[in-house]
């Protein structure tokens, strides 16, 4: 089952996935409670009939179809009955493994007409034009400049409907400093869909055994990072060196390179200095505000665990494009 799209107040938006076992079994979550109960009575009778289908569920009390629940908003759920001798559901999961482990941006385009048994494909920037199943959408996206967006997205042609949305977003976490958050860090991003890379100067500070999580570490001089490693505009970068000099001298390189996001942990002081040194670099006042200095969205943390919380918050902001959201410091 998936959320293609919600209204008003509900437990999630769209992009949340569920699946449903024959046996009872499920993996992943579209919201819980009274609404998660009556989609799964759906599945069930999906698997049982071999269909595929669209449903809405209202999430007020004493409406036409309301399931009980008081949160106030409307989901439409797809449910894609999915045979387990499906191999073109195997090759989707492949392509889309395959995207993720390259760091690929990938969109997921399912078709939703009804009768169409969830036709789905996984697609990047440069082969969504040569989607088989759907030809009919493709003058349609030609002129859509949002149509690799961060966001879900329904679309019709020719009297067929097609739901899409983000499954692979590209960009590595390069943190510069292999210090006590970093450690916690890493497992945080991990878990939440990040690649991340790890570099510091000290070999025993950057090193597979310490950061088994991360894609790759690196030993090297901070103050030339483009000697080691290729920072995109895709990349995120966190510094948090062990001293006020290195974390200027990696600042300043992540600024040329113009990545997505680049926080760097510290104090009012050390950001005050910081500053102060950019822009007798000649940094611009935009350039040096794009930095999220201090890091992390405020929650009052103190302890390395609770710091990379905060620092896990802001990367999934940025990520989902409403970092703007962040609390002002």
């Amino acid at each position: 089952m998936t959320v293609i799209a919600s209204a008003g107040s509900s437990p999630r938006g769209a992009g949340a996935r569920m699946m449903v076992k024959e046996n009872g079994e499920i993996e992943g979550t579209i919201g819980g409670g009274a609404l998660e109960r009556r989609a799964m009575e759906l599945a069930g009778k999906a698997i049982r009939e071999k269909t595929s289908g669209l449903e809405g569920f209202i999430l007020k009390p004493n409406q036409v179809s309301d399931i009980g629940m008081v949160c106030g908003g409307e989901v439409t759920v797809y449910f894609q009955y999915i045979s387990g001798e499906n191999t073109d559901a195997l090759e989707f999961c492949r392509q889309a493994l395959a995207a993720y482990e390259r760091d690929a941006d990938a969109w997921l385009f399912m078709e939703i007409t009804e009768g169409a048994c969830g036709l789905t494909g996984v697609y990047g920037r440069e082969n969504w034009r040569e989607m088989s199943f759907a030809r009919e959408l493709n003058a349609l996206l030609e002129n859509k400049a949002d149509i690799f967006s961060c966001h879900p997205r329904r679309y019709e042609a020719d009297g067929r409907r097609f739901y899409m949305e983000p499954l692979v977003r590209s960009g590595t976490v390069y943190i510069f400093g292999g210090g006590h958050v970093a450690r916690e860090l890493t497992p945080v991003l991990d878990h939440l869909g990040f690649p991340c890379a790890v570099m510091d100067d000290r070999e025993e500070f950057a090193n597979a055994k310490r950061f088994p999580q991360a894609r790759r570490t690196v030993v090297g001089n901070l103050g030339k990072i483009a000697d080691y490693l290729d920072i995109g505009r895709q990349d995120y970068v966190v510094i948090m060196t062990r001293g006020h000099a290195m974390d200027y001298l990696a600042l300043r390189q992540a600024l040329k390179r113009g990545p997505r996001y680049i926080g760097v942990m510290g104090s009012r002081n050390k950001v005050a200095w910081v500053t102060e040194k950019l822009q007798k670099d000649g940094f611009s006042q935009e350039e040096i505000a794009s930095c999220h200095m201090p890091i992390g969205v405020e929650i009052y943390a103190e302890t390395p665990a609770e710091i990379a919380v905060s620092i896990a918050g802001e990367l999934v902001a940025a990520r989902a494009g409403h970092l703007h959201l962040k609390m002002q410091k």
